[in-house]
C-alpha cells in the first residue's frame, strides 16, 4: 500500500492555523483521501494529558528541560500511536505542529541548543518527516491580538512579546533552510486570500 502523505502546519499564536487545517483537509478529503487530523503536543488520550500539563499554570516552577523532554514524550505517542500507522495504512496526515514547533519554542523562544532538539527528533521519530510543512507567518503584534480575542492565554500565550519575537524569526530560518519541505503563507492578507493560496498549496500536494 502506498505511503500516506504527512502535513504539518506552523506558526505563532493567532495565525489562523485550525481554520485554514480545516480547508486544506476539504480538499484532500474532496480528492478522495482518507485524512487524519491531528495536534500537538496531543493526539492520543496520555499525549494530551501532557498537553495539558504542559500549558496550565501551575504552582511549580516548569525548567525548560522538563518542557521540552515533556514535548518529545508526547510527540513519541502521538507518532507510534497516530501518525505511523495511519501512514502505512495510506492515510493522510494534518497535524497542528510537529517537532518544528520544538525548534521555534523550545529552540528559539527558551533558548534551548538546536543539536539537542536534533537528537531527540531523531530518537523520537527519525524516520517520520513531514512531506510538506505549511508556516502561516504574521507579526507577533497581529498574531496575539488574534489569540488575545479567543479565551484565557495559557502558559505560552502568556509569555512576553520578546519570547514570540524569537519563536517566529526561528521559524523564519527553519523555512529558509529548508525550502523544499515549508511554504510560507503571508497570513496577515484576508482570509479569502489566505484560503486560496491554500487551495493552491493543496492542488500541488495532490498532483505531485
Amino acid at each position: 500500500m502506498e505511503r500516506g502523505k504527512f502535513i504539518t502546519f506552523e506558526g505563532i499564536e493567532g495565525v489562523g492555523k485550525s481554520t485554514n487545517i480545516s480547508h486544506l483537509v476539504s480538499s484532500i478529503e474532496a480528492a478522495g483521501h482518507n485524512v487524519i487530523v491531528t495536534r500537538e503536543p496531543g493526539g492520543t488520550p496520555m499525549a494530551e494529558s501532557i498537553r495539558d500539563l504542559v500549558a496550565s499554570h501551575g504552582d511549580e516552577a516548569m525548567p525548560d528541560v522538563a518542557e521540552l523532554l515533556l514535548v518529545f514524550a508526547a510527540r513519541a505517542l502521538h507518532v507510534n500511536n497516530v501518525i505511523r500507522p495511519a501512514l502505512e495504512a495510506g492515510s493522510w496526515v494534518v497535524s497542528d505542529r510537529f517537532t518544528d514547533s520544538s525548534r521555534a519554542y523550545q529552540g528559539g523562544g527558551r533558548g534551548l541548543p538546536a543539536d539537542d532538539i536534533d537528537l531527540l527528533a531523531d530518537w523520537v521519530h527519525g524516520d517520520i518527516v513531514p512531506d510538506l510543512t505549511i508556516l502561516l507567518d504574521a507579526p507577533v503584534e497581529i498574531g496575539m491580538q488574534r489569540a488575545g480575542k479567543r479565551s484565557d492565554p495559557d502558559r505560552f500565550e502568556s509569555e512576553q512579546s520578546e519570547f514570540f519575537e524569537r519563536v517566529r524569526l526561528t521559524y523564519l530560518q527553519l523555512a529558509e533552510n529548508d525550502p523544499g519541505r515549508f511554504v510560507v503563507v503571508d497570513a496577515t492578507q484576508p482570509m479569502e486570500t489566505v484560503k486560496m493560496a491554500i487551495d493552491d498549496i493543496g492542488r500541488a500536494l495532490l498532483t505531485d
